[in-house]
């Protein structure tokens, strides 16, 4: 049911932001200069992977060996307040659409760490991956990797309606509020690089 519901939910904004698409769209190309989609291989429910669409936030500078600038030459101004606001992952109500993905759900994530992960941390792939979660209004990126697992594994062992209507309320509080968009120190976050064990 909760698949139908969210489907159903997203066809819908996807028709009402339809003008603001366009917007974002033009303001990536003479602002950022392109390109307008980032498009990464991501990790589903079952360890299915799927492709993420996502709106652009950093252009394609190179240094002078040919390698991308680091993340924080190519986070511009613009790129910076589809991020603050939230709005660089309008794209993925296509993910829902197409079944990859849920409103609720962990924060799906390269498929480059699923060698990296113990088998407790494995478990946030029960569930399908989703644009908002339980990590993401705990800290979102200012906790640590291992917190966010905590977290996420917690979801998918409690996650029913009335903690995904919490989770959407605490969202909308944390997108108004603008907090825990990038790691400490980072424009982004660092990757992950496996649990440390003591």
């Amino acid at each position: 049911m909760k698949k139908y519901v969210d489907i159903l939910i997203a066809i819908i904004l996807m028709m009402i932001c339809s003008p603001l698409f366009v917007v974002i769209s033009l303001g990536i190309i003479f602002i950022n200069g392109g390109p307008i989609i980032f498009k990464q291989i991501r990790v589903g429910k079952d360890e299915k992977l799927f492709t993420i669409y996502k709106f652009c936030t950093m252009n394609q500078k190179l240094d002078k060996n040919g390698e991308l600038l680091p993340d924080g030459e190519r986070l511009k101004w613009f790129g910076r307040l589809l991020r603050n606001l939230s709005l660089d992952e309008l794209p993925q109500l296509w993910n829902i659409v197409k079944g990859n993905m849920a409103f609720i759900g962990p924060r799906p994530l390269r498929d480059s760490y699923l060698e990296l992960y113990s088998e407790e941390q494995r478990k946030r792939h029960d569930v399908k991956p989703g644009i908002t979660g339980w990590a993401q209004v705990n800290g979102r990126n200012a906790i640590s990797w291992e917190e966010k697992f905590r977290l996420d594994i917690y979801y998918t062992q409690h996650k029913n309606w009335r903690l995904d209507l919490k989770i959407l309320w605490l969202t909308v509080q944390k997108v108004l509020l603008i907090k825990g968009i990038s790691e400490a120190g980072q424009a982004t976050v660092q990757k992950f690089q496996g649990t440390k064990l003591n």
